[in-house]
């Protein structure tokens, strides 16, 4: 009878945690560690998603140039050669801008009206002590006029007091090693901007003497290209998109040329940007360690990016690429012939425009291009959607990984309770037996 239910042969041993570890790691292996693997693959997966997302970004940004609501794109870049230090010239709005020579003539400089007080030895000393409340210095500047009562106040009191005003501004110059005068301007330039500055009859500040008046309020008056302005400041904001500061009289001309100079770099660099995402997809898409999930929609992304290459553009659809010295090789990769680009930028610039950059109407292939980059990542974009399918994948992933690990924990607490329990049935019985093997030795004898 020896052996049966391990009786005999200390059997209740056998039932220990080493065995339970292991039948427990083996099932953990089977039904966990697939998981883990898919879970480190999702994390390769995220990374190739990032590293793809921003090499679009950088194909998006050199996009840019050509882009037609970018009003610095390629096609809007311009250059001036100015002659003349009366005036200087900023560019406001591209889109206006007319090539040309424009010329300027400043006769006069617009300038503020400028008071001075007549001195005074402490801009703390008091201006009027007197019993006449009704000292006040009076200012007019066009329809608004200011009173300002200097009984018992300092000339810093009555400095800070103008300042609060609209249009005025009033400062306290030191003059000398031990005087002051006080300064009352217009804050802005032109005629429309005089001061009238008058006192009461028991005050004198010395604004009313002719030699104070140190400045006369007057108009910027200037021709720009024979056209007479004059205007209560020193800028002129013409209608093509171009503004003037007159700096002083004399004349100044600017002659304003497209600058092309940089379109074959901006082209050749989307051509590069363009082939290094080619490269990037397709080093993943057909590599047999590939971790995409939904390689499909990484296909028809670049499916559609290759699509608009091919299109045609302008009015009637007649302009494409491979007319400006662009192709295809036969792995796909984009090229540009710079002879071929130079010659249209030179002899075909217009067509070449409308190519890339088109009208609100037709847009070029540079505007629709960028438009479909930026919204890749857009609110139910291609890749915003590929993300959020990422995401919900690895939640899942996750929540089965628990999930599993919790049925084996549990099973195998489970276990491991019926094993004490047998360990203790058969304990017993073994006890049980080694008695009756006793008794049994004691009756042969």
């Amino acid at each position: 009878m020896a052996g049966i239910l391990g009786l005999g042969s200390s059997g209740s041993t056998e039932l220990s945690s080493e065995l339970i570890d292991k039948l427990k790691s083996a099932e953990y292996t089977s039904r966990v560690t697939p998981i883990e693997e898919d879970l480190e693959t999702w994390d390769t997966e995220s990374e190739k998603i990032i590293e793809i997302s921003s090499k679009i970004v950088e194909f998006m940004t050199s996009m840019k140039n050509f882009d037609l609501y970018n009003s610095e794109n390629a096609f809007e870049s311009y250059v001036g050669d100015t002659s003349g230090t009366s005036a200087s010239f900023t560019l406001t709005d591209s889109t206006k801008l007319v090539t040309g020579t424009t010329t300027v003539n400043v006769s006069q400089l617009a300038q503020r009206d400028v008071y001075q007080s007549d001195t005074f030895s402490d801009s703390d000393s008091v201006m009027s002590t007197g019993q006449n409340d009704d000292d006040k210095l009076i200012i007019q500047i066009g329809d608004e006029t200011f009173e300002f009562s200097t009984q018992g106040k300092t000339y810093q009191q009555l400095t800070d007091e103008i300042n609060y005003k609209i249009g005025l501004t009033a400062t306290i110059e030191k003059v000398s090693d031990s005087s002051y005068r006080l300064i009352v301007k217009s804050t802005d330039t032109g005629t429309d901007n005089a001061l009238t500055i008058t006192q009461s009859d028991g005050l004198d500040l010395g604004f009313a003497t002719e030699s104070n008046h140190t400045l006369s309020s007057q108009n910027m008056i200037a021709t720009v290209d024979g056209t007479e302005y004059n205007l209560s400041s020193n800028t002129i904001a013409l209608g093509t998109g171009l503004t003037i500061t007159a700096v002083s009289t004399g004349q100044s001309t600017i002659n304003i040329e497209k600058d092309t100079s940089s379109l074959s770099t901006y082209m050749e660099d989307f051509v590069s940007q363009y082939n290094e995402l080619v490269e990037l997809v397709n080093d993943e898409l057909y590599s047999d360690d590939s971790s995409l999930y939904d390689a499909s929609s990484i296909k028809s992304m670049m499916s559609q990016i290759k699509d608009m290459f091919m299109s045609g553009y302008g009015d009637d659809g007649e302009l494409n690429l491979f007319s400006f010295g662009f192709s295809f090789d036969t792995d796909g990769y984009l090229s540009v012939d710079s002879s071929d680009l130079a010659d249209a930028i030179t002899n075909n610039y217009d067509d070449l425009k409308s190519l890339f950059v088109g009208k609100a109407e037709t847009p070029g292939l540079g505007t629709q291009l960028k438009e479909y980059l930026d919204a890749l990542d857009g609110w139910e974009g291609l890749l915003t959607v590929y993300t959020d399918s990422m995401t919900d994948r690895k939640t899942k992933l996750e929540e089965e990984k628990e999930e599993e690990i919790e049925k084996l924990d549990d099973k195998y607490e489970q276990m491991a309770q019926q094993f004490a329990e047998y360990t203790a049935i058969i304990t017993s019985m073994e006890n049980a037996f080694a008695s009756m093997k006793q008794l049994l030795a004691d009756d042969d004898d």
